[in-house]
């Protein structure tokens, strides 16, 4: 009786689980320039442009910049999933390892929610893995795992794509930077 009532119970939340978008969701070229045109010159600027419901997950597109002068620090997301395709500049990156001095982060209300859902930062990364990484690497980063640019060479400019499987992120979240339709502003 009780496997009968829990497939009945998936089944209503299998049900009621919003259907994925029918259309394509594009983010264009101009819409990374005019998300990066906001960075600071010599920061860190992390901005999500999108986040799509998928149904059973969201996705979020964004875009980073770290100025080589700027200082780095680690970080850990409890909940999302990150893919870096580095754009241009370099640097060493470390996963995994034990996060130093670790905190965590702001939540409800804060720009950490519409980015990486719950997460803890630190100082840095004792251990782990490191690599250099340049244009055209990608990176797939789990939930859970402490990483970090423990050097940037060169100011580094790379895509971000989140997979939020708890919906943790702002379903149909837009960047103010672009207009009401999604596309870049001239």
């Amino acid at each position: 009786m009780r496997a009968v009532a829990g497939i009945g119970l998936l089944s209503l939340i299998a049900a009621q689980s919003p259907a994925p978008p029918k259309m394509a969701v594009d983010v264009t070229a101009a819409d990374l320039r005019a998300t990066l045109k906001q960075a600071p010159p010599d920061g860190v600027m992390d901005q999500q442009i999108r986040v799509v419901d998928m149904g059973k997950y969201n996705v979020a597109v964004g875009v980073l910049h770290r100025a080589a002068k700027a200082k780095q620090t680690a970080i850990e997301h409890a909940q999302v999933t990150e893919v870096y395709h580095i754009i241009d500049g370099s640097g060493t990156f470390v996963t995994g390892g034990t996060m130093v001095d670790p905190k965590p982060s702001p939540a409800e209300g804060t720009t950490v929610k519409i980015l990486v859902g719950p997460s803890t930062n630190g100082a840095s990364i004792r251990g782990g893995q490191s690599r250099k990484v340049g244009p055209g690497d990608v990176i797939v980063i789990p939930p859970g795992v402490p990483h970090w640019f423990s050097a940037v060479e060169s100011d580094m400019n790379y895509l971000v794509v989140r997979v939020d499987g708890d919906h943790v992120l702002p379903s149909g979240y837009v960047n103010p930077n672009l207009d009401r339709g999604g596309r870049a502003q001239p």
